[in-house]
């Protein structure tokens, strides 16, 4: 009898080590490996030409999958939650983030955190839905996420996810490059985790020259910022290639990191410091570029809570580095409360010298 009931744990034991390991089989095969530099298709490209000393205005904004309003928090962050509260408040929260972008109505827009499919989104194709309420634009999307199956929090898993970075622009795309960014995780860790990339997208100019226009989206939980600081050096050296052939250049993003002149403790809050919150070194400047970001309002704040205004700590973390050959007319942040998103968007108008 004692020899049966032993018996039971052991199989059971056996079953769910059988289950795991066919799991990271699967996730080993169907693990999506991009090669550093990979051409991505333009859609719907217009024939606009960008003309010197005219006002240009680029937005960024991570949209947060359309899920990370003011009411969730994040498991990843210190929260519980996995996925949006339902399917009716995704499109609640892509009709309010389509609308701060339609009355921004920038020249070109950066957008991360865009799903196609998505269990944490209810498989809400969000693109498809960007491309048509932007059909004046040209559009482009690079994978910096796609696993079959994230299985944490174990009883309501991330799930499924198929996402990345969506570039809009009123003017002519010559070209589209997704590079992917070094630096990754641990092997079963990475198996699951995003593929960091940014988007370089060229632009042709009347005097010949390009803009050459950068949606990034760096790592974020990363201990000690040490695969941040590899990003980093690999943007840090294009964007040195690219001043030396003397054209425009300006990279905007999401940086997961504060950027220099900035202090998420000049906002109210009633939160410590995060551990995931690491600055921006000031050595990384590439001579030649200099930071745009609108000091007044914070672009991010913490998902280990929903948002409560002055407990959540807030940080700027989303900005633009910009080529001197460019003049920086304006840069303001769009304070949406987080309300649709735990990112605020920001916009940099300028000109081309």
């Amino acid at each position: 009898m004692g020899k049966k009931i032993l018996k039971i744990p052991i199989t059971i034991l056996l079953a769910l080590v059988v289950i795991f390991a066919t799991y990271i089989v699967f996730m080993i095969v169907t693990d999506y490996k991009p090669e550093e530099k990979t051409a991505i298709d333009i859609e719907n490209n217009k024939n606009k030409i960008i003309k010197t000393n005219s006002a240009i205005s680029i937005t960024t904004f991570n949209i947060g999958y359309g899920t990370m309003d003011d009411t969730v928090d994040f498991f990843m962050d210190g929260g519980v939650m996995s996925r949006g509260t339902s399917e009716e408040k995704v499109f609640e929260n892509l009709d309010g983030i389509e609308k701060i972008i339609k009355d921004l109505n920038s020249d070109i827009i950066f957008l991360q955190e865009v799903d196609v499919k998505a269990t944490r989104s209810y498989k809400v194709n969000q693109l498809e839905r960007i491309k048509k309420s932007f059909s004046d634009y040209s559009t482009n999307f690079a994978i910096n996420y796609k696993v079959p199956w994230v299985p944490i929090p174990i009883f309501k898993p991330h799930g499924q996810v198929l996402a990345g970075l969506t570039t809009l622009s009123k003017f002519n795309l010559e070209s589209a490059t997704r590079h992917d960014l070094p630096g990754k995780s641990s092997f079963f860790v990475q198996l699951a985790d995003l593929d960091r990339a940014m988007v370089i997208n060229r632009l042709a100019v009347d005097n010949g020259k390009e803009l050459v226009a950068i949606n990034a989206h760096l790592s974020a939980y990363d201990k000690g910022g040490a695969i941040r600081k590899v990003q980093l050096g690999y943007i840090k050296s294009i964007l040195e290639e690219e001043y030396l052939k003397g054209n425009y250049v300006i990279i905007g993003g999401d940086w997961n990191q504060q950027i220099p002149g900035t202090n998420a403790f000049d906002f109210t809050t009633t939160e410590k410091w995060p551990e995931w919150l690491q600055d921006i070194p000031e050595d990384f400047v590439p001579s030649g570029y200099s930071w745009a970001y609108d000091k007044t309002i914070a672009t991010s704040r913490t998902v280990a809570t929903p948002y409560i205004k002055g407990e959540n700590l807030t940080s700027i973390i989303d900005g633009f580095l910009v080529s001197d050959n460019i003049e920086i007319i304006s840069t303001k942040g769009t304070d949406q409360d987080f309300k649709y998103s735990d990112h605020n968007p920001v916009t940099v108008v300028f000109r081309l010298k």
